[in-house]
């Protein structure tokens, strides 16, 4: 409790420093970007002076040198308008000649760069004025989705560091749930060894026949549980086997063990379709359908299991009178932990989804369902 207590100490302090880190880097982000919208400022301010110079009447036509250079050096990317006092443009900077020649294009040039910046008012004389209209640098423009692009690699960071924490949390659950099975597995081996000395020594006691099949029944069922849960966390053997029969066999074990409340049905063809199964999980697969089934059904229905082939592959599907699923829920209930019950513990139909899919190469999904009719599911699996 205390290493656990210490962890979610430590996952919190990264939390809370990666969410100071970020905000840090945001602030001086933005207060560079104001500190450059600032210089900027300052560099129209110089360039809005030299040109007011340069309009001023003088004594003879030289130019004074530094005002020369202001005006030609200063600005270098900054799109300028300069505009006289009848709205008219006078003369631009840094912007190309093809947007110039409408009026309604220098317009909303001039609507735009009244957005970015606060347009500079300069007094020629005493009877004319010029207002230069001036947008953000190309430089300036990049820095303001500087940020952006800032949060989408933190978040793409953090996005893969989530995924490798989930998928290694999922590995090492996967883990424990294997190492849990092969010791069920093991557990159950040493008392069903007793059982089958037993049923040996009923049979010498002249005790009634039918007593003793049904118990080795109920041996030869749990020898088949012992390998199924054996065979968790290691690639099964295929074999190729009649769906047909391994299907039937099932059925049968789960319609002699079932509540006479439900009315079984199966549909199956007469002769033999060749897939390749292991039989021990595949049968295992099919109970666990059968049984939520049932349960949908609260012990009291209809229940059928219709195998069917259709050119290279094998349909089995296995239909319900219950409650029904949501549409909403069609792929959500094969996800681990996912149950409507009370007591359940959501693995079975995650379980046949991975012995269908991952170990046959098959497909298990929810055919048709509706809301308090029923539910068919199918499996396909391609014969062999």
């Amino acid at each position: 409790m205390t290493f656990s207590f210490n962890r979610n100490i430590i996952r919190w302090i990264i939390i809370v420093s990666s969410f100071i880190i970020i905000s840090l880097i945001l602030w001086n982000t933005y207060t560079f970007f104001q500190n450059f919208k600032v210089e900027e400022r300052s560099k129209m301010n110089t360039w809005s002076v030299a040109v007011r110079d340069i309009g001023t009447p003088r004594l003879n036509d030289e130019v004074n040198i530094v005002t020369d250079h202001v005006i030609t050096e200063t600005i270098i990317n900054t799109p300028v308008l300069v505009i006289n006092e009848n709205g008219e443009l006078s003369t631009s900077r840094n912007i190309d000649e093809s947007m110039l020649r409408d009026s309604l294009d220098v317009k909303r040039l001039v609507d735009q760069f009244k957005n970015e910046n606060t347009p500079i008012e300069v007094n020629m004389d005493s009877n004319s004025k010029q207002l230069i209209y001036y947008g953000n640098s190309p430089l300036l423009n990049k820095l303001k989705f500087y940020p952006l692009a800032l949060l989408l690699i933190i978040f793409l960071f953090a996005a893969v560091v989530y995924f490798f924490y989930r998928s290694s949390k999922i590995a090492e659950q996967n883990k424990l749930w294997t190492g849990m099975a092969k010791e069920t597995a093991h557990q159950i081996g040493t008392p069903l060894s007793s059982l089958v000395g037993w049923a040996e020594i009923l049979k010498m006691e002249n005790v009634n026949p039918e007593y003793i099949l049904e118990i080795e029944k109920d041996i030869d069922r749990l020898q088949t549980i012992t390998e199924r849960f054996s065979k968790i966390g290691s690639v099964p053997t295929l074999k190729n086997m009649d769906i047909v029969e391994v299907t039937k066999s099932s059925y049968e074990y789960l319609k002699s063990r079932t509540s006479k409340l439900i009315n079984f049905e199966i549909k199956i063809p007469d002769q033999k379709i060749n897939v390749n199964l292991n039989e021990q999980l595949f049968s295992w697969t099919i109970e666990n359908l059968v049984k939520n089934a049932i349960d949908a059904m609260k012990g009291k229905g209809d229940l059928k299991v219709e195998l069917t082939q259709l050119e290279q592959y094998v349909y089995i599907n296995i239909s319900d009178t219950g409650k029904g699923i949501p549409k909403s829920s069609f792929t959500k209930i094969f996800e681990p932990g996912y149950t409507t019950k009370k007591r359940g513990w959501g693995l079975g139909l995650s379980l046949s989804k991975r012995i269908v899919e991952d170990y046959h190469n098959g497909r298990i999904k929810v055919l048709t369902s509706e809301i308090g009719k029923g539910t068919t599911l199918q499996i396909k699996l391609k014969q062999s």
